[in-house]
């Protein structure tokens, strides 16, 4: 009884998550009550609030239960064991693309962070929360970069940190292009090629 009573409750968290989402993406958050969830959902107020202390409690649970690909880009490229480092880099970040464009869950958070939420009062930790984000994965595309120019991939007079901003910015510019006209390219396989010629440059440098 108290199993099938815990994974009910978890059934429960996560049909008011699904619908929160949904509304969300449709409404705004700033827009969004509780009670538009919880209608959403078909629960009480008093569930969500049994599960979420407030909004910002059930937009960081929206966050934490999808692994966001730039942040899983991180763990990868971030070995400095890797044989072929650029290899995995650039790997990484068309697999990055390829989840952003083809996994619905991770679409729509993406959409929410980037035009569905604005980032004051109780908001405000998850700025917090997505610029260290941000530094984590300059920190990571940098050490890779490093690493590269160690293995001899890239020249050694590279200016590391200045390239990771432009690998950092044209992967995220480019999902955030995408999101406003997903029928505009191929998110996927244009940024196959794009994230292609930013690492030829990079191997273009030293015969310059």
């Amino acid at each position: 009884m108290v199993r099938r009573t815990k994974e009910e409750a978890l059934e429960t968290r996560n049909l008011i998550l699904d619908s929160a989402e949904l509304v969300f993406r449709d409404k705004g958050v700033g827009h969004t009550t509780l009670a538009d969830i919880a209608a959403a959902a078909g629960v009480t107020r008093g569930a969500i609030y049994w599960h979420f202390e407030n909004k910002a409690a059930l937009l960081q649970a929206i966050n934490d239960r999808v692994h966001l690909p730039l942040e899983a880009m991180n763990q990868v490229i971030a070995d400095t064991n890797l044989d072929d480092p650029l290899r995995a880099l650039r790997e990484t970040a068309v697999a990055v693309l390829r989840q952003a464009a083809e996994d619905a869950r991770t679409r729509r958070v993406f959409e929410i962070f980037a035009f569905k939420c604005e980032y004051v009062g109780e908001m405000a930790a998850m700025l917090a929360r997505q610029r260290e984000s941000r530094r984590a994965c300059l920190a990571a595309i940098g050490g890779n970069l490093r690493h590269a120019v160690e293995k001899g991939q890239l020249p050694a007079d590279l200016d590391v940190d200045r390239r990771a901003i432009g690998l950092y910015a044209l992967v995220s510019g480019l999902i955030d292009t995408w999101l406003l006209d997903p029928d505009g390219f191929d998110l996927a396989g244009m940024g196959a090629g794009l994230v292609e010629e930013f690492c030829a440059g990079l191997r273009a440098e030293g015969r310059k």
